[in-house]
């Protein structure tokens, strides 16, 4: 019985893996699913910055008020809709009549997406940020942006670094919806496999696997992080 069994999972192994470089299917989806997820954390952390500044400059100051409008209507839109229908609204409507790549309209659909995300976790980093930090700026002859970006920012970076770290996570695992517009990521990859094999078991298996370890992975380095964010706080 034993060896019926290890025959039978040695053969589905074969028929899904080996035959045909069928792996190859999940290696190159797996490549695009870090190129999507690479750019797209580029992209959300310029736009996530640019709209904590925007709104916590608004929250202290009062000024921007229509950067600041506009800011919360694309917050209100973005986290109020889920991911898979601004990827496909992104890629059947607004590029529909547009020769483009499918990588790159993922890249923006997520980048969008995971922006606002960002935005709300470093506004609460900026206004976790002491008043006083502003008035220390102002003594040292430093206007409002440049105490922003010397005295301000550093210091809610790095309170927000280990949030900031997850919403990376959380992001590389969105990106599983990618096949959506068909895109062949890791996910497409494995059902692909399936597809040809008729067996759903192995090849998607392996794709929560591979997911699995790459979660872990970031998030060991994550928890790394913050001890040794810790860590430097107590010295």
């Amino acid at each position: 019985m034993t060896s019926f069994l290890s025959n039978s999972i040695s053969e589905k192994f074969r028929q899904n893996f080996i035959e045909d470089d069928r792996w190859r299917y999940l290696t190159d989806g797996l490549k695009t699913t870090l190129v999507i997820t690479f750019f797209a954390i580029i992209i959300g952390m310029i736009i996530g910055f640019i709209i904590a500044v925007i709104r916590s400059t608004h929250d202290r100051t009062g000024k921007l008020k229509i950067l600041n409008f506009i800011a919360k209507i694309y917050l209100t839109v973005i986290r109020g809709t889920p991911v898979v229908v601004q990827l496909l609204i992104t890629y059947f409507v607004i590029f529909a009549s547009v020769s483009i790549s499918k990588t790159f309209v993922a890249v923006l659909a997520f980048g969008l997406n995971s922006g606002a995300y960002v935005a709300e976790i470093v506004r609460s980093g900026i206004m976790s940020i002491d008043k006083g930090q502003l008035e220390a700026g102002s003594s040292l002859g430093l206007n409002y942006p440049r105490t922003m970006i010397y005295i301000i920012i550093p210091q809610a970076f790095k309170n927000v670094l280990p949030a900031l770290a997850n919403e990376c996570i959380v992001l590389l695992k969105e990106t599983s919806v990618a096949g959506y517009i068909a895109i062949e990521d890791l996910t497409k990859g494995g059902d692909i496999i399936r597809s040809i094999t008729y067996d759903a078991f192995m090849p998607l298996i392996a794709v929560a696997v591979i997911y699995l370890v790459m979660v872990m992975i970031l998030s060991w380095l994550v928890s790394k992080l913050e001890r040794r964010l810790a860590k430097n706080e107590r010295r």
